[in-house]
């Protein structure tokens, strides 16, 4: 488990980016940070593999204190993906980019090769493997960015904006091996803005205003309150907020606690039919 126990951070400009935060992570779930920017996200996020240090409080990754570890030994525990993925690029074609990822905690180059196409075919990379990652598009930068992280398999991911570039294909196909990848036991951290995908994937919310955590729960509590995101500078989700457009129009015993579809449909046709019912009863 990673615990953050009231860590406080500056930078060195006096900006206190982080107040007082609390949280733990663990694996089998996904986390979604959230808030407007500034709110502190990508901040605590590079405190999770120990880039940077508390200025007050303290981070531990199962059980080891951050602040006397090296990054390098914490990233074999929590990779961390950057929101600007030419950050992460260091090779001259895609299979090396992952491939020498892997090479660095100790697998052997057939091995790490094979294991970098694995990844890329999952990702649907698999045909831009000998060409230069810069030469890629945002949202295929992003997926590769994201690949690297994943060959190595760590314990925890972390990704920075990981939907920023992908279009609807590319979302769908980055939500099924996220969820993939909390059924095998890894622990997934997310910053993101984008509320739909949110509402697809994560299974635990929380929102930041100011470096402070406002709001810390399941995604049908936290993504269905119109006013708590508005705290956070966040549109409320199309489903609910459908939702309350109904019960605005009479249906005030709609469950606006909904976030998906099907949910939606199977409720409404459910209160739909029981009108029907009662209006047959009354004639």
């Amino acid at each position: 488990m990673i615990e953050l126990d009231s860590v406080w951070f500056s930078y060195p400009t006096g900006t206190a980016a982080l107040r007082g935060v609390s949280l733990f992570f663990r694996c089998g779930e996904i986390v979604a940070l959230m808030g407007e920017n500034g709110a502190g996200k990508t901040t605590l996020l590079k405190h999770l593999n120990g880039l940077l240090k508390p200025t007050k409080g303290r981070v531990t990754v199962d059980g080891i204190d951050t602040r006397t570890t090296t990054v390098a030994t914490l990233s074999k525990k929590v990779g961390l993906v950057f929101q600007n993925p030419d950050n992460m690029f260091l090779r001259t074609s895609v299979l090396e980019e992952v491939s020498y990822a892997l090479e660095q905690f100790g697998a052997e180059r057939e091995e790490a090769r094979r294991r970098a196409g694995e990844v890329l075919k999952a990702f649907e990379l698999w045909h831009y493997r000998d060409s230069s990652p810069f030469t890629l598009s945002g949202g295929e930068k992003k997926k590769l960015a994201i690949s690297i992280v994943m060959a190595w398999m760590p314990k925890y991911i972390a990704i920075d904006e990981p939907t920023s570039g992908l279009d609807g294909w590319g979302k769908r196909v980055l939500a099924e091996l996220l969820l993939n990848l909390k059924n095998s036991e890894r622990g997934i951290i997310l910053s993101s803005h984008d509320v739909e995908f949110v509402s697809d994937v994560a299974t635990r919310v929380v929102l930041l205003r100011k470096g402070e955590v406002i709001s810390d729960g399941a995604p049908e509590d936290v993504l269905t309150e119109p006013e708590l995101l508005s705290e956070a500078s966040l549109l409320t989700p199309q489903i609910p907020s459908l939702l309350y457009e109904l019960r605005s129009r009479g249906l005030r015993m709609l469950n606006h606690k909904l976030l998906k579809l099907e949910e939606a449909v199977e409720t409404l046709s459910k209160l739909l039919s029981w009108a029907g019912h009662t209006g047959e009863d009354d004639s």
